[in-house]
């Protein structure tokens, strides 16, 4: 791959929470795509108890070099004190698509 492409998850409150994150992060030119998929279930450790929750995940597709960005913007307009923000990088793809997000986010612009 010419650049390392990453796959991030976040999970956030709800479907709107999802889509005001996921529209911000593409009019800052800092993913690509965000795909929302809702009615996930969270159990997790917080504040020394077991705590459950319905949420949506993010699936956020960027590159490397707008990642440290995507996260600080994330932490900002997130409502958790302490939201996941997930990177994967990504082995392979297809090479029109990873052109794509590239495209997308690094020369501001693609089309699909």
């Amino acid at each position: 791959m010419k650049e390392s492409i990453y796959l991030v998850y976040c999970t956030v409150a709800n479907k709107e929470e999802a889509r005001s994150i996921a529209r911000i992060l593409i009019d800052k030119k800092l993913a690509a795509c965000c795909n929302i998929v809702q009615g996930v279930s969270s159990v997790f450790c917080w504040k020394g108890g077991v705590e459950e929750s319905n949420e949506s995940l993010l699936l956020i597709k960027t590159t490397q070099k707008k990642y440290e960005q995507l996260e600080k913007e994330i932490k900002m307009v997130h409502s958790y004190s302490v939201p996941e923000i997930i990177a994967t990088k990504l082995e392979t793809g297809s090479s029109a698509y990873i052109d794509w997000i590239i495209e997308c986010v690094d020369k501001q612009g693609g089309e699909i």
